[in-house]
């Protein structure tokens, strides 16, 4: 029987996790400075490395429980080709996406942060190209190109937000590669596996990579407290858990192009919440930026030769 994908579902899928990470982005910015927590208090701010590590991290051990409760040690494993794949993905992936796009937050800001991570789609056309797995169709490079030039303009890039600085710039490039990176490479493994079973492994080895790079003791001397603990448990399902899940579904109904696109739902959803929730104003360049997006998103799924012609999509285990 051959594979049957839902393209449909598959940017249903993208557009959810895309709604938790704007709800997410929204949340994040107002706890860093300490402004957010259960109850409408005021604490200190979060760390921003501690935010990204103990969402990865607290999203494992959940996920771990769940799995474990329902399926059982035995299925859970992997083979060992495909555990080395998924080690990778967490950790050239998901785990240094948000090392590098965490870093480049504080050695620029987060306009310059996000505008540059959004143009890891350009990143992933160009390596199907490369490798010969897609066609570099006028459809599908304009709809890159928009989707691009409208998270950018959705973020701010036109009200005088973008800041230079060496370092700041080269963590925001490898954020989009590594953010390219687990586009490709999630595809890729969700032929062969469920999501459940590499998002747990995805997440596991992320977990070991944050560990490494901060570990446990710094995170317990930064002496949180019991609301600052559970903003940092609800966030993990919000930021990680839940949009990880729907967007690994995605990628099993769209290619890595179509997908990555989609994500740039993201910064429309971030912009649209803070409006609605922290009444921030939106500025007639970034109501142009939506507009880009979705006209992208649209661009990007409507059929052509090309793409009927690849058929590259994987069946979906659900």
């Amino acid at each position: 029987m051959p594979p049957k994908a839902h393209p449909v579902r598959g940017f249903l899928y993208i557009g959810t996790a895309t709604f938790f990470w704007g709800i997410s982005a929204t949340l994040g910015r107002a706890v860093f400075t300490g402004r957010l927590i259960p109850g409408g208090q005021a604490l200190r701010p979060i760390d921003p490395m501690i935010l990204a590590q103990s969402r990865t991290t607290f999203s494992f051990f959940v996920l771990l429980v769940i799995l474990l409760l329902l399926r059982g040690r035995k299925g859970l494993q992997l083979p060992r080709r495909d555990l080395l794949h998924t080690i990778l993905l967490g950790i050239l992936g998901v785990a240094a996406s948000n090392y590098f796009y965490y870093l480049a937050i504080q050695k620029t800001n987060v306009a310059t942060a996000i505008i540059l991570q959004y143009t890891a789609p350009a990143w992933v056309l160009l390596y199907l190209v490369a490798r010969g797995q897609q066609k570099a169709t006028v459809q599908r490079v304009t709809a890159v190109a928009l989707a691009v030039l409208g998270s950018a303009l959705a973020i701010g890039v036109g009200g005088g937000g973008f800041r230079s600085n060496a370092l700041g710039l080269m963590a925001a490039v490898l954020a989009s590669f590594s953010f390219a990176f687990y586009n490709l490479g999630g595809h890729d493994i969700l032929a062969r596996h469920d999501r459940w079973k590499i998002l747990l492994y995805t997440l596991a080895s992320a977990t070991a990579f944050w560990i490494v790079v901060n570990p446990p003791w710094k995170i317990v001397a930064a002496q949180y407290e019991a609301g600052q603990w559970l903003f940092l448990v609800v966030f993990a399902m919000t930021s990680v858990l839940l949009p990880f899940s729907l967007y690994f579904a995605g990628l099993q109904h769209l290619d890595a192009t179509s997908a990555i696109v989609g994500s740039c739902l993201e910064p429309v959803f971030s912009i649209v919440i803070a409006a609605v929730v922290l009444g921030e104003g939106v500025r007639p360049l970034q109501a142009l930026g939506v507009i880009i997006v979705l006209a992208a998103i649209i661009l990007v799924e409507m059929p052509d030769g090309a793409s009927r012609e690849e058929a590259a999509l994987v069946e979906p285990m659900e």
